[in-house]
C-alpha cells in the first residue's frame, strides 16, 4: 500500500484534476488495477498499539483498510478513532459511518472531522438494527439511511454546503462508497438498489460476503445490463470461514449473509476446517477476477487479519 494521508501541518490540498479525493484507493481503481481492501476489526481497548497490531498484517498487502463502525450493533473502538490512529501513521483508511447511531448533525460534523484528519474514503451504511447486537436496549437513531447519507456527503463535497444550505469554507475531498448484499433476498431488487446508491453519488461498492457464485454472477449480469459497471467500482466481499459451526452461526445471526449448504458441507468434510475455509476464500478471489465489472475484492477476516496476506499470496494478489 502507498500511504497517502496529507501532512497534517500543511493546508488541506485539493485532489488531482479528475479525482474526487487524494485517495490512494481511488487512484488504484481509476488506473484499472484490481484493488484490495480489508477490514480491521477494532479492539475493545484504548491502546493505539492494539490498533496497529491488527493493521500491521493488512497495511502492506491492501490498498485501504476499513475501520468498522460498531458492526453487528456491538460496541468497539469507534471508526473515527481507528481512522485517527491510522492516518497519523499515513495508512490509507476507509471510514465506515453508520446511520444507526447518529443524526444528520453529528454525521456531517464527523465527516468534516474525518476529512481534516486525512481520511479520503468514506463508506456509507444504514447499519444493523440494535437487536442484532449485545445491547438491544440501545435507542436507534436512523435519521438517515445509506442513500440519504451518500447524497448528503456528495452535497458537502461538490456543492460545499451543509444540508441547511450554510456554506462550508473548505469542503471535504472524499471518495464515496456504499455497501451491497448481492446474494440475499429479494435478489431481483438488489441491482436496482445499487442503482439508487450510484445515482445518489456512490463511487465504489464493497459487497457483503459472497459465497454463492451463481447468485453473484446473476447480480453482476443485471449490474452490467443497467450499465452500472461503467459508473461504479465494485469490490466483491469474501473472507476465510473458520469452521462449519462458525459459518452456520454467521448465516443464522448476521444480517445480510447467505452461505449455501454446499459450502458448509465442504467445511464439515474437511480434516482441517480452518484450512478449508482459507482455500474456499482463495478460490473465490480467483473467480472474482474473471467476472466482468468486478474491480477488486474486500476481505473480511474477523479477528484473523494475520491470514489476509497468506490468502492474497495464494490467490496471486500480492502485487500492490
Amino acid at each position: 500500500m502507498s500511504f497517502s494521508a496529507s501532512d497534517p501541518t500543511k493546508p488541506y490540498a485539493a485532489p488531482p484534476e479528475g479525482f474526487s479525493s487524494g485517495s490512494e484507493l481511488e487512484r488504484v481503481l481509476r488506473a484499472g488495477k484490481f484493488a484490495v481492501t480489508s477490514e480491521l476489526n477494532p479492539p475493545d481497548s484504548v491502546d493505539p498499539a492494539d490498533v496497529f497490531e491488527a493493521a500491521a498484517p493488512l497495511a502492506e498487502v491492501t490498498d485501504a483498510i476499513n475501520a468498522t463502525d460498531a458492526s453487528g450493533a456491538n460496541c468497539h473502538m469507534s471508526s473515527i478513532g481507528i481512522c485517527a490512529v491510522l492516518t497519523r501513521a499515513r495508512i490509507e483508511t476507509v471510514y465506515q459511518i453508520s446511520c444507526r447511531d447518529r443524526n444528520r448533525i453529528a454525521m456531517q460534523g464527523d465527516v468534516l472531522g474525518a476529512a481534516a484528519m486525512g481520511v479520503r474514503n468514506v463508506l456509507c451504511l444504514t447499519g444493523d438494527g440494535v437487536g442484532a447486537g449485545d445491547q438491544p436496549g440501545a435507542k436507534p437513531v436512523f435519521d438517515f439511511d445509506a442513500i440519504s447519507l451518500i447524497r448528503t456527503i456528495r452535497t458537502m463535497r461538490d456543492s460545499g454546503q451543509f444540508l441547511s444550505g450554510r456554506k462550508i469554507t473548505k469542503p471535504p475531498h472524499l471518495f464515496i462508497g456504499a455497501a451491497e448484499n448481492p446474494c440475499v433476498e429479494p435478489l431481483d431488487w438488489r441491482a436496482q438498489r445499487l442503482q439508487k446508491k450510484v445515482e445518489a453519488g456512490a463511487q465504489f461498492i464493497q459487497t457483503n460476503y459472497v459465497f454463492d457464485l451463481p447468485r453473484f454472477e446473476r447480480f453482476m449480469t443485471r449490474v452490467r445490463d443497467l450499465g452500472l459497471d461503467e459508473n461504479v467500482y465494485i469490490l466483491a466481499g469474501i473472507g476465510p470461514l473458520a469452521s462449519a459451526k462458525a459459518a452456520r452461526w454467521m448465516r443464522n445471526n448476521v444480517p445480510g449473509i447467505h452461505i449455501p449448504d454446499d459450502i458448509i458441507a465442504r467445511l464439515e468434510g474437511a480434516d482441517n476446517q480452518g484450512d478449508e475455509g482459507r482455500k474456499i476464500c482463495v478460490e473465490f478471489l480467483q473467480k472474482f477476477r474473471e467476472i466482468k465489472g468486478v474491480s477488486g475484492v474486500h476481505i473480511m477476516a474477523y479477528r484473523r487479519e494475520h491470514l489476509v496476506a497468506e490468502i492474497l499470496r495464494e490467490a496471486g494478489l500480492t502485487e500492490r
